[in-house]
């Protein structure tokens, strides 16, 4: 049976015009900047005007550590959205928007899958409303001024040598994560070695997703600290006098942007931030206001619960006074094959033993989705090759665990495939067995907030840490910073820091190679193993198959 490619069905949605979206919502016209017919803006005005209102439930999806078998989560986001609007709910979906990087690269977009998806597909996918171009033209502008700073007579006494603002791009480009800048003579500036992150790993970006209004966004901004003088002392953004001019840059990126699914059900998708070396949420203004908006809101955190889903906890919630009413977590039986150790060209040949020996990663999912005191259940995300067999057995794992697995359909059938999924969602949500806490309180000390982590969510035996490292997390408590919570940077595919060890390995240790402060957006960034802020194009990059037929319609993007 063939199959029609996401971008097919997502060029054939009956699209309605984005104000009857807006309409749903009780969003005025007025209140509505649109991007063309199918998407928009929401106006500061207007979601400064829901404060009074009254939250609906707060909905999270996560999943288990991403193989190459492809888990689904975005798609389950959605289709629960469409799910809980099916049964009577008034539900909204809030996502993250696509950076261009994975795109062009290996792991493509972020619109969802096959009948759960949000459209327009490829403007969203591509260059949306401008809101990553604002952030790097943002980010990119205090790098600008810094160095333009140093040579116009250094005022400050910045100690070029302890410039820590580095530039950033959209795109994954290996050749830029460590470069010499002013080269070629005296009017170029002072030569100085530094680098490029992708956009989605910026300061900017997090400040972006973690910010409640304009002013706290410039208050945000004020607050990076881009350099040192020779005393150690911090040279602020606001030292430097680009707050202002940054937050022009980012008036109406703060705007969330409303689009639809499949079934014409309202989406707020805004922000960006990876999840494997940011917090990997979308911005806190989008959520507020879907909460004020609808009865259900249901959003998803990046990669596996060991990073998206802890960060959505530990920094998002926290940060923004928000706490879960549920979690789906969402797994394939594909998945769990090859966490037993099938090879990918053999995931079609019904294995009930090793998507039994594949469980484990799951089960440790779940009990660390469980220590943060929210209510868990399992998604599986059916594939055409899953056998009743093999559903049977993670079922049958699941309920082991005290939790339910529920088989879900919706990538083939859109909510009417979703629906027993939303029952249950709503059951668990309207029970009040959330006991929502963060993993750590705020006054723990910093090097302890990483070992926690390390030990209560990847199960490692110990941190690796070089005194300088130890001594810097100390500095920054001295500095005021302690409070801070923890952003790990580290491999998507493990608990570990070794993208190789699947399942759920215990006796690892977990290597700290640098920690980053991240003051404005208020957490410190710990990069463990290998793990780069600025990522390189696969042997085949996606973007080689990319491009316009005779119609003048995009083929290859996924």
């Amino acid at each position: 049976m063939a199959f029609k490619t996401d971008i097919e069905i997502a060029r054939e949605a009956k699209k309605r015009p984005i104000m009857e979206i807006g309409e749903k919502l009780g969003i005025p016209s007025e209140h509505l900047l649109p991007y063309g017919h199918d998407k928009a803006k929401v106006s500061q005005e207007f979601i400064a005007s829901l404060a009074d209102r009254k939250n609906g439930k707060l909905v999270l999806v996560t999943a288990i550590n991403p193989t190459p078998a492809g888990e689904g989560k975005t798609t389950t986001t959605v289709g629960l959205g469409d799910g809980l609007n099916r049964i009577g709910k008034k539900a909204v979906v809030c996502i993250r928007e696509a950076s261009l990087g994975p795109n062009f690269g290996m792991k493509g977009g972020a619109a969802g899958g096959g009948m759960a998806q949000v459209v327009p597909m490829e403007e969203m996918n591509l260059h949306f409303t401008g809101d990553f171009h604002a952030i790097t033209s943002a980010h990119n502008l205090l790098s600008a001024m810094i160095d333009n700073h140093i040579y116009w007579g250094n005022e400050l006494a910045i100690d070029e040598r302890r410039v820590v603002w580095r530039r950033v791009m959209d795109m994954n480009d290996r050749a830029l994560r460590d470069v010499v800048t002013s080269l070629g003579g005296v009017s170029n500036g002072f030569p100085r070695q530094t680098g490029f992150d992708i956009t989605v790993a910026s300061e900017v970006m997090a400040i972006l997703c973690l910010s409640n209004d304009l002013a706290d966004l410039q208050k945000r901004l004020g607050d990076i600290v881009v350099a040192y003088r020779r005393d150690k002392s911090p040279i602020y953004c606001r030292d430097i006098k680009a707050d202002g001019a940054m937050t022009v840059l980012l008036k109406d990126a703060m705007q969330p942007n409303l689009v639809q699914t499949l079934e014409n059900n309202p989406a707020f998708v805004h922000g960006g931030p990876f999840a494997n070396i940011a917090h990997g949420c979308n911005s806190v203004i989008a959520t507020k206001t879907a909460l004020k908006l609808g009865d259900y809101v249901v959003t998803e955190a990046g990669f596996g619960a060991d990073l998206g889903a802890e960060k959505f906890m530990n920094i998002k919630c926290r940060k923004a006074g928000l706490a879960p009413d549920a979690v789906v977590l969402v797994a394939t039986v594909r998945a769990m094959k090859m966490n037993g150790g099938v090879a990918k060209a053999d995931l079609g040949a019904e294995n009930v033993d090793a998507v039994k020996k594949g469980c484990p990663n799951l089960g440790r999912h779940i009990g660390n989705l469980k220590s943060f005191g929210v209510p868990v259940v399992v998604a599986i995300n059916h594939f055409v090759s899953d056998t009743e067999a093999e559903v049977q057995a993670v079922k049958d794992y699941v309920k082991s665990q005290g939790s339910e697995a529920v088989l879900c359909k919706h990538w083939a059938q859109g909510s009417a495939g979703i629906e027993d999924l939303a029952k249950k969602v709503v059951q668990l949500a309207e029970s009040g067995a959330s006991n929502f806490a963060p993993l750590y309180p705020d006054d723990m000390p910093l090097m302890q907030k990483v070992e926690t982590i390390a030990k209560r969510i990847y199960h490692a035996d110990e941190v690796l840490a070089d005194k300088s490292i130890r001594a810097q997390l100390k500095a920054w408590e001295d500095a005021g910073y302690g409070h801070f919570p923890i952003c790990m940077a580290k491999t998507q595919y493990s608990f570990s820091t070794d993208p190789n060890l699947r399942g759920a390995p215990t006796g690892h240790s977990v290597p700290v190679r640098e920690v980053r402060l991240s003051a404005g957006a208020g957490f410190i960034v710990v990069i463990c193993g290998e793990i780069m802020t600025m990522p390189g194009l696969p042997r085949v990059p996606s973007a080689e198959v990319i491009r316009l037929n005779a119609d003048g319609n995009v083929e290859g993007l996924f």
